[in-house]
């Protein structure tokens, strides 16, 4: 497939430059695999696709400030995850200033040396207080004391506060980019899906840089696709199985949770993941899909096409272009802050 058949355009006025408020009052766009049918609701209508039996799955991965600057403003770091005990996977630019060896001085105290360098600016980077070698979590501490949030480049204005930038579930810190289909979850919400005996489940996948970039190979065969640490817990993994069991529908609420679902095959483990889903996967757990809409030559659209044809006489990508046509006249936002797609 050529990555230009993943082109569409959207109005510069439809890209969300914050969520709405209250979030569950954002649109939602349902369609129906079966019917190939289009409905235009309100987010908080989601509990009436919502049966007894369903398990929602959410991503509960937290967002921490990941762009670091020098102390003079003129290098700047992007955190992207740990690598052993003590390195940390970066980007950084300019190149020029980050050759092996070169020593970064940030606020605070901490001074960070270049160990090795890859390939597209990334490099790995160790962290030292005085004589102490910071360790992961001491890094992220670090971090959201003196970095800045990151944000998506289509936002111009950042948010003040990581909470705005985070969804109301988010736990264990480690994404460099919120799984933002969960923005629309309100404690409001997770209350009257309590009422309904909709049961939740989480999952835990650190969401990666890669989720902002687009395809850059002309072909999507051709496409590398990016590390995520991903885990599943026991428990979730048996309340998969009892969903399973009962007829209940999975429902993953964003790619994220998707890619985790589908990478561990609904198992109860944890490790690195890069599974790229393009239409022609055969979905293992997964039932129901909650997502937004998503970027041009993004491998999001490839997922969210995969699942459109999935166990029907669908053609996943005319499909979806056709849905998100659909959306832009009916005035939807998009991207990271914007509404939301129900796929059943």
């Amino acid at each position: 497939m050529k990555t230009s058949e993943l082109d569409y355009h959207l109005p510069d006025r439809l890209i969300a430059q914050h969520s709405v408020t209250p979030r569950d009052s954002s649109k939602l766009l349902v369609f129906n695999r079966a019917a190939q049918s289009v409905e235009h609701r309100v987010f908080t209508d989601i509990l009436e696709y919502l049966r007894p039996g369903d398990l929602l799955v959410f991503n509960n991965s937290k967002v921490f400030r990941a762009r670091l600057f020098d102390v003079s403003g003129a290098i700047e770091i992007f955190l992207l995850r740990p690598r052993g005990a003590a390195g940390w996977e970066c980007l950084g630019k300019p190149g020029k200033r980050l050759q092996v060896g070169a020593e970064i001085v940030f606020d605070g105290g901490v001074l960070g040396r270049v160990m090795e360098r890859f390939e597209n600016g990334r490099c790995l980077l160790t962290f030292t207080r005085g004589e102490q070698t910071l360790n992961p979590g001491e890094v992220i501490a670090f971090a959201n004391e003196f970095g800045e949030i990151p944000i998506p480049p289509y936002v111009a204005q950042k948010p003040l506060e990581l909470k705005d930038y985070q969804t109301v579930y988010a736990k264990h810190t480690g994404s460099v980019a919120a799984p933002t289909a969960g923005f629309h979850f309100t404690e409001r919400l997770f209350a009257e899906l309590a009422e309904k005996n909709i049961a939740t489940a989480e999952v835990t996948l650190h969401v990666g840089i890669g989720t902002f970039q687009p395809i850059k190979s002309d072909t999507i065969e051709e496409h590398e696709m990016h590390f995520e640490w991903a885990e599943i817990s026991p428990e979730t993994a048996q309340a998969i199985a009892e969903a399973k069991a009962r007829g209940g529908r999975v429902i993953a609420v964003g790619t994220t949770t998707v890619r985790a679902l589908e990478g561990l095959q609904g198992m109860a483990g944890s490790g690195d993941v890069n599974i790229f889903i393009n239409p022609g996967y055969n979905f293992k757990i997964i039932d129901v899909l909650v997502t937004n809409f998503h970027l041009p030559r993004s491998t999001l659209m490839l997922l969210v096409s995969a699942f459109l044809q999935f166990g029907y006489e669908i053609d996943g990508l005319p499909t979806l272009k056709n849905i998100y046509a659909e959306a832009i006249s009916k005035d939807y936002r998009f991207y990271s802050f914007g509404d939301a797609m129900l796929v059943l």
